[in-house]
């Protein structure tokens, strides 16, 4: 009942996402206004949300983001060493880097509201808080060393910083820590607002995961696509559960790490590989066989933890 609880709503409403493209009643140009208006208004507003009205959030989530950094940077080497091993073409060399760390958060925090309930968000916000800036750091460097095009430190410190300062969910994350420790709480209206705007975050979000899924690419990727996944599904979770234990983390931000660490990879892998001349087509296989995939990995962890 653990996984049927937490689990089927959130790959139930990606399935329908799926089928709803299939039978032409949302399109491209939907999707694509609904990922925009997720990333930028509702989901950073979710963030805000939760986090600013729980001020004692940030209480015992120090070694949970330090656990999560420690594992990211661990399996960002493991992934390095197996564009090597495992002869990754330098054009898909930025795409599967990401693809082995690279977290979809709009899954994550369904799992987590289902799981761990309010407390549980608001400590997975906390943590992507710390958590994102890492990851596009690394992503960032990543694609632009094996992008092939002459681009000097400076041009890179750019694009890395435009990355940072330009997340709205870097930016809903560090506003909402700001307001608890300052606030704590907001007037009756703005939380009614802001639980409205909430309701329509997550399935709005599940819903364009599911439509932009697609198998074309996945038959001439699988091999590499499925190294990625068994690193991101696998090798993750195992290195950030030893992690956790060595950091010590209290039972919320163990149970929010581990979940974490068995999230499918993001689709904002495409995106990033499009702007800076990676394998764009690798990438959606990765995310396609991931998110498939982190059924798997999200049920042992649900079952264990």
């Amino acid at each position: 009942m653990m996984i049927l609880n937490n689990l089927f709503p959130v790959f139930a409403l990606i399935g329908l996402g799926a089928l709803l493209k299939y039978l032409h009643l949302t399109g491209e140009h939907f999707l694509k206004s609904s990922d925009r208006l997720v990333y930028f208004i509702f989901f950073p507003v979710m963030l805000f949300w939760k986090i600013g009205s729980s001020p004692s959030v940030d209480n015992g989530a120090t070694n949970l983001i330090a656990a999560a950094i420690c594992a990211v940077a661990i399996v960002y080497l493991v992934s390095a060493v197996c564009l090597k091993l495992f002869n990754v073409s330098t054009f898909a060399a930025g795409s599967y880097s990401q693809s082995c760390y690279r977290f979809n958060t709009y899954v994550g925090m369904a799992v987590i509201l289902n799981a761990l309930g309010e407390t549980g968000v608001s400590r997975f916000g906390i943590l992507i808080g710390f958590i994102i800036p890492i990851i596009n750091v690394l992503a960032v460097s990543t694609l632009i060393w094996y992008s092939g095009q002459a681009i000097d430190t400076r041009e890179r410190l750019r694009i890395t910083l435009r990355a940072l300062v330009s997340n709205p969910l870097i930016i809903g994350c560090l506003a909402g820590m700001a307001y608890s420790r300052v606030v704590g709480e907001f007037p009756v209206f703005l939380d009614n607002t802001f639980r409205l705007a909430a309701g329509v975050t997550l399935p709005l979000a599940l819903l364009s995961i599911g439509g932009t899924l697609t198998l074309k690419n996945l038959k001439n990727h699988l091999g590499h696509a499925f190294l990625g996944s068994a690193i991101k599904l696998l090798i993750l979770p195992v290195v950030g559960w030893f992690l956790l234990k060595a950091f010590d983390a209290s039972p919320l931000s163990f149970q929010v790490g581990m979940i974490f660490f068995s999230l499918p990879a993001s689709p904002a892998i495409i995106v990033l590989s499009s702007q800076l001349n990676s394998d764009t087509e690798f990438a959606s296989a990765a995310i396609v066989l991931s998110t498939l995939l982190s059924f798997f990995s999200m049920s042992v962890v649900l079952l264990i933890f």
